[in-house]
């Protein structure tokens, strides 16, 4: 009998996880995932997350059809897109969702906000015995017959045919197998935290806040805003009371619901030249007075979002991206997600990468199961990744840039392009 495709992925994260997904329902692929973390919860914390319709696709090529049905049942499907608006909350233009999705009915062309408790559950179900925790990578290498042997931390060591770097941002993979492929600054830091979205703060938050995402475009200064409306606490509840049946796969609902109730993500994203250079050491009640008086003759929403916005919640971030080099032979070890095209998060395009790597990894990892060769097939893949990877980094880095640019005649330039724009919509009849 032939030996299965021996897979090691190092590192639990997303991507990580729906690569191990699609490869365990294809079968015929022994798949060991290493998280160093202790535990399945151990990761949980951050913000919810945006799946555009790239991620989406991914996410159901991965997923075993009653996840992905369970992850549509319990996500959001947002009814903004995302708006485009002056420091007076001026319409500048907006992008759909419909146009965001193309108009498709189809769930896997959809846009969706969802918890990252509830997407990393359903990520793990059925994977309980594919995961060892407590598992750190400390360094690989490569047997004579073409192997990888992988060293733990813990003196430990596993071959495997393939070794996947999905250990993020900081990854230990990518630091020996690309070193060259480092991170670097990208310029720009965010002040930025979450506040409720319940009752009180809709009865005076305008609609463009509450829903969808808006970036405001301020005509000049080296700073925006972002906020992104997370209402998505009442699918979870009631995805769970109808039942989603997924109690066959070992899954808790209950661990579904995501320990923060619905808010809306607001940053000031600023150049780092704006920016006091001890921004970082500052506390979150100094970095919340500094972001409000960077939004002070703006809309009183939009100051209000950063005033009654508690301040042990503010935080600083600077903002780095991966460093693009050039085309690498292909081998048994490869990568994917932040592990090798780490972004900017203005654009919300990181995860959604990741997935995409993911499945493009899963067919490429399947065709060699069924006899393809394999470095060919790794190399293939890669060539791929770094097509829509790297055009990932080079877009976030351009946001950001847009998001902070000094001149005024680029901050009205941009301003007057999104209402000529939104001027042509109201405008122009419809043809479709």
């Amino acid at each position: 009998m032939t030996q299965p495709l021996r897979v090691l992925i190092v590192g639990a994260g997303i991507g990580g996880l729906a690569l191990a997904q699609a490869l365990v329902a294809a079968g015929g692929i022994d798949v060991r995932i290493h998280e160093r973390n202790p535990d399945a919860d151990a990761w949980l914390d951050g913000y919810r997350i945006n799946i555009n319709p790239d991620g989406a696709r991914a996410l159901s090529r991965c997923l075993p059809t009653e996840l992905w049905e369970a992850f549509v049942a319990t996500s959001t499907k947002p009814p903004g897109g995302i708006s485009f608006r002056t420091e007076r909350l001026r319409e500048l233009y907006t992008i759909t969702r419909e146009e965001m999705t193309g108009g498709s009915d189809d769930p896997a062309d959809g846009q969706y906000g969802v918890s990252r408790r509830a997407l990393r559950t359903l990520l793990l179900a059925g994977l309980e015995d594919h995961v060892r925790y407590g598992s750190e990578f400390d360094h690989y290498t490569t047997d004579a017959d073409g192997t990888v042997t992988v060293h733990f931390a813990d003196g430990s060591t596993a071959v495997a045919d393939v070794l996947v770097g999905a250990d993020g941002a900081n990854s230990r993979v990518r630091r020996q197998y690309l070193p060259d492929a480092e991170r670097v600054a990208s310029g720009t830091t965010a002040i930025g935290a979450r506040l409720p979205l319940d009752d009180s703060t809709r009865a005076w938050l305008p609609s463009c806040l509450s829903a969808g995402m808006t970036l405001v475009m301020p005509p000049s200064g080296r700073w925006s805003m972002f906020t992104s409306a997370f209402a998505g606490r009442g699918a979870l509840t009631g995805a769970i009371s109808r039942g989603i049946g997924l109690a066959g796969r070992g899954v808790d609902e209950d661990r579904l619901l995501d320990d923060a109730d619905d808010y809306v993500l607001w940053s000031v994203i600023a150049d780092d030249r704006a920016l006091p250079h001890d921004v970082l050491q500052r506390e979150g009640a100094e970095l919340r007075e500094l972001a409000v008086g960077m939004v002070g003759a703006w809309h009183p929403a939009l100051r209000r979002v950063i005033t009654d916005t508690d301040p042990t919640l503010v935080h600083a971030t600077v903002f780095r991206q991966s460093r693009l080099i050039d085309p690498w032979p292909g081998s048994t070890v490869t990568v994917l997600g932040d592990a090798i095209h780490n972004m900017t998060p203005v654009g919300g395009l990181g995860a959604n990468t990741a997935l995409r790597d993911a499945a493009a990894l899963a067919d490429a990892l399947r065709t060699v199961a069924d006899g393809a060769p394999l470095v060919p097939s790794i190399e293939a893949y890669e060539a791929r990744m770094r097509e829509w990877g790297y055009a990932a980094v080079r877009a976030s880095g351009d946001n950001a840039r847009r998001a902070t640019s000094s001149g005024p005649v680029a901050r009205r330039a941009g301003r007057a392009y999104f209402r000529v724009r939104g001027a042509l919509r109201r405008w122009v009849p419809n043809r479709s």
